[in-house]
């Protein structure tokens, strides 16, 4: 029983040790997975959510800046792996056009229909 108890306590500490390097990650790593979609959580940032994806990428991030990566490296190395969806900021390209000019032609169009209401009355 003595030694059930002792067990338990180790357990607890070990966790609660653990939990605390990861409650303790660095501004760089906190900057960073703001800028990133958790794949698990549904509108959630890496930095805002709990799921066991954002922890093991908090800890990713802080691996690679422990490397001596920049953000850009950090930023390049994760869209290669996971795809120009993690972050929300995605870059002009080919891929991504649609989705930076969309949202102007949709404006354009809505002020033109809007003008064209107006005029008509």
């Amino acid at each position: 029983m003595k030694k059930l108890k002792i067990i338990i306590k180790l357990i607890i500490i070990f966790l609660f040790l653990q939990n605390y390097s990861l409650a303790e990650t660095s501004q760089e790593v906190d900057e960073i997975s703001k800028n990133l979609r958790c794949l698990i959580c549904q509108g959630q940032s890496v930095y805002d959510s709990q799921s066991d994806f954002a922890l093991s990428m908090k800890i990713l991030i802080q691996n690679k800046i422990d490397e001596g990566k920049n953000d850009e490296q950090i930023y390049e190395y994760l869209k290669a792996k996971y795809g120009e969806w993690i972050v929300y900021d995605p870059e002009i390209n080919k891929k991504t056009i649609l989705l930076w000019v969309l949202p102007l032609i949709l404006f354009v169009f809505g002020g033109i229909l809007i003008l064209r209401k107006v005029s008509i009355k």
